[in-house]
C-alpha cells in the first residue's frame, strides 16, 4: 500500500486523530476540556475518555479485493476506523460514545485513474458501496456509509494522487490531482510565484478533489467565495466511463459538464484532477476591525460594504456572542472584521473607504489605513487565531458532554434579519427544552454578496449523558426547518451530506430532482457510488 497522509497517519511529524479534528498534539488537555466546560453550566464533572480503535467493534471485512488490486487496498483496522466518518460534532460524540457506525471494509488507495476505474468495476459486480474519500473533514455525513443495500463498503481515499501535474504560466492554470491537500497544493504552486486562493477552515486537512465534490467556500468573503470561481477543467471517472471536460475560459455551449459534477458529492463519479485558474501571490495586504453598539447597524455597514465596488477579502461581522468567544471584543459590541489584498498594488485606500462607510452606519474604531507597518489589529488577531483553533475547542466541549452544533446558510439581505432572529429564538429553546440548560446561539457573517450574506451559527448546550447526539438531531432538524421557512438554503458551504438531505429535497425544484436521478441511473447503474447522497 502506498505511502499517503490518512486521518490516522502523520502529516510530517505530526499525527492526525481518527476521531476528531486535525492533529492529535493540538486536541484540548483533559485541563482545558474541563476549563472550557466551565463556561457551559451543566457539562460532566470530568472530560469523556479519548477513544481508542481498539474499543471499537471492527468486523472481518465481508469481501476480498482480487489479486490485481490487494498492492492498494487496506484491511487495517486503524484506516479502516478513520475513513469511517466524518468531523461533524455528530461523528465525533459518536465517536467518544463508541457508536461509530458502519466501518468501511476496506480502504483502497488508488494512484491514477485507472485503478480507480478498475475499482469501481469491482465494486459493481461485487455490490461493494464505494464512497469517495479526500481529507475526511465532511461535517454533514457525506463520507459515511448508512444503509443495509450493500454487501461491503469500500472507502476510496484520493491522497495518493495529490500532485500539481503541470502548470500554464501564459494562461495562468495549473493541472492538479484531485487527492492534493491544501498545504501540499500551495507548496507545489509556491515556487512559480502562484497561489489557487482558496483556503476554507478546513484547508489544512482537505483536499481540493473535496472541495470540488462539495462546492466548498473558502476564506475570501467577497466575489470569488466558491470554489466552483476557479475551476477551468475537471476530469472524472464513473462507473459508466471517464471524461474530461475542455480547457476553456467561458463557454455557452449548452449546460456546463463541469458544473454538473461540482457539488455532486461523489455519488454521480470520482473527480481525479482539474485545470485550476491560479493567481499571482498577494503581496500588499491591509486589515482593521470596526466594533458596533447596534448589531443590526452592523448588518446595514456590511451590506454598504457589500454593495460597493471595494471587494475586501475578508468581510466578517461577529455578534456580540462571537467576537466575545474570538476574544475580539468583551463589551457586548459585534465587531466587523475588514481585509484587503492585492497582487498589483496597495490597498490601504479601499480600506480606508471600507472604515468610512462603516463609521458612516455607527462603526467605531479601525487602524489608521495609511501606516502599512503598524502592529495587526488587536481583533483581526484574535479572530484569526480563534477561528483555526475552533474546531479543537468544539472537541473539547464534546468530551465534557457538551452539545455543538453549526450551521451556515445565505439568503438575501431583505430576509437576513429575521432569519437571524428566529434561529436564535426557535434554536435556542429548543436546544433549552431538550436539555433543561441555557444554550448559547451565536452569529457571524462569513460571505457577502451585493444581494444577500451568508450567516453562520454556532450553538452550544450542556448535554444530557448519552443523549448529545440525539438532542444534536432535534437542533438539526428545527434549524432546518427554520431556514426552509424563511427561503434561506439548507447550506452556502458544507455541502449536503446525509445530513443536510431533508432540507436538499425541499428546496431543490422537483424537475431538477428527475434530472439528478436519471444522470445517477445512466452514470452509476448499480448504486454503488456515495448510496444516499443527493439522490435515493
Amino acid at each position: 500500500m502506498p505511502a499517503v497522509p490518512s486521518e490516522s497517519g502523520t502529516s510530517g511529524s505530526r499525527t492526525r486523530s481518527w476521531w476528531g479534528w486535525g492533529y492529535v498534539d493540538a486536541h484540548p488537555d483533559d485541563a482545558e476540556c474541563v476549563a472550557l466546560g466551565a463556561l457551559l453550566p451543566g457539562t460532566l464533572a470530568r472530560p469523556l475518555p479519548v477513544p481508542r480503535v481498539a474499543d471499537l467493534a471492527v468486523a472481518r471485512p465481508g469481501v476480498t479485493p482480487p489479486a490485481s488490486l490487494e498492492r492498494i487496498v487496506t484491511a487495517d483496522p486503524e484506516a479502516r476506523a478513520a475513513h469511517a466518518m466524518g468531523k461533524a460534532y455528530r461523528d465525533v460524540i459518536r465517536a467518544l460514545r463508541g457508536r461509530a457506525g458502519r466501518i468501511p471494509d476496506l480502504v483502497a488507495y488508488p494512484t491514477d485513474d485507472r485503478e480507480v476505474a478498475e475499482l469501481l468495476d469491482w465494486a459493481g459486480d461485487q455490490g461493494v458501496a464505494v464512497i469517495p474519500f479526500g481529507g475526511g473533514s465532511s461535517v454533514v455525513g457525506g463520507v459515511e456509509y448508512r444503509g443495509e443495500a450493500h454487501r461491503a463498503v469500500l472507502s476510496l481515499d484520493l491522497t495518493a494522487m495529490g500532485r500539481v501535474l503541470e502548470i500554464d504560466p501564459t494562461s495562468r492554470s495549473a493541472r492538479i490531482q484531485a487527492g492534493a491537500f491544501g498545504p501540499a497544493l500551495e507548496d507545489q504552486l509556491r515556487p512559480h510565484g502562484l497561489t489557487l486562493r482558496h483556503f476554507p477552515q478546513s484547508f489544512e486537512f482537505s483536499t481540493l478533489g473535496g472541495w470540488l465534490a462539495t462546492r466548498a467556500g473558502g476564506h475570501y468573503a467577497t466575489v470569488h467565495t466558491h470554489i466552483d470561481d476557479f475551476v477551468q477543467s475537471l476530469r472524472v471517472v464513473t462507473p459508466a466511463g471517464t471524461g474530461t471536460s475542455w480547457r476553456l475560459p467561458a463557454s455557452g455551449a449548452g449546460p456546463s459538464p463541469d458544473r454538473f459534477f461540482l457539488g455532486s458529492e461523489g455519488t454521480l463519479g470520482v473527480i481525479t484532477e482539474a485545470w485550476m485558474r491560479v493567481q499571482e501571490r498577494p503581496r500588499h495586504k491591509a486589515s482593521a476591525s470596526v466594533s458596533f453598539a447596534d448589531f443590526d447597524r452592523a448588518l446595514e455597514a456590511v451590506r454598504a460594504v457589500a454593495q460597493s465596488d471595494l471587494a475586501p477579502a475578508n468581510c466578517r461581522l461577529l455578534d456580540p456572542g462571537e467576537a466575545l468567544l474570538a476574544g475580539a471584543a468583551s463589551d457586548g459590541s459585534s465587531v466587523l472584521v475588514l481585509g484587503f489584498e492585492s497582487a498589483t498594488g496597495p490597498v490601504d485606500g479601499r480600506l480606508a473607504d471600507a472604515l468610512d462607510l462603516a463609521r458612516a452606519h455607527g462603526g467605531r474604531g479601525g487602524a489608521p489605513a495609511d501606516d502599512r507597518e503598524a502592529p495587526a489589529d488587536a481583533a483581526v488577531s484574535a479572530w484569526r487565531s480563534a477561528f483555526l483553533r475552533m474546531p479543537y475547542l468544539r472537541d473539547g466541549l464534546a468530551r465534557m458532554g457538551a452539545v455543538v452544533e453549526t450551521f451556515e446558510t445565505a439568503t438575501t439581505w431583505d430576509r437576513l434579519p429575521a432569519l437571524i432572529a428566529a434561529v436564535r429564538a426557535e434554536v435556542g429553546a429548543t436546544a433549552h427544552r431538550a436539555t433543561g440548560h441555557p444554550a448559547t446561539v451565536n452569529c457571524r457573517l462569513t460571505h457577502v454578496y451585493p444581494d444577500g450574506a451568508a450567516p453562520y451559527f454556532t450553538v452550544a448546550v450542556a448535554g444530557r449523558p448519552g443523549a448529545e447526539a440525539e438532542i444534536w438531531d432535534d437542533i438539526k432538524a428545527v434549524a432546518t426547518d427554520v431556514l426552509h421557512r424563511h427561503q434561506a438554503t439548507v447550506t452556502h458551504h458544507h455541502a449536503v451530506g446525509r445530513d443536510h438531505r431533508p432540507g436538499y429535497d425541499l428546496q431543490r425544484p422537483e424537475p431538477f430532482a428527475l434530472v439528478l436521478r436519471a444522470a445517477k441511473a445512466a452514470l452509476d447503474p448499480r448504486h454503488v457510488l456515495n448510496p444516499g447522497v443527493l439522490v435515493d
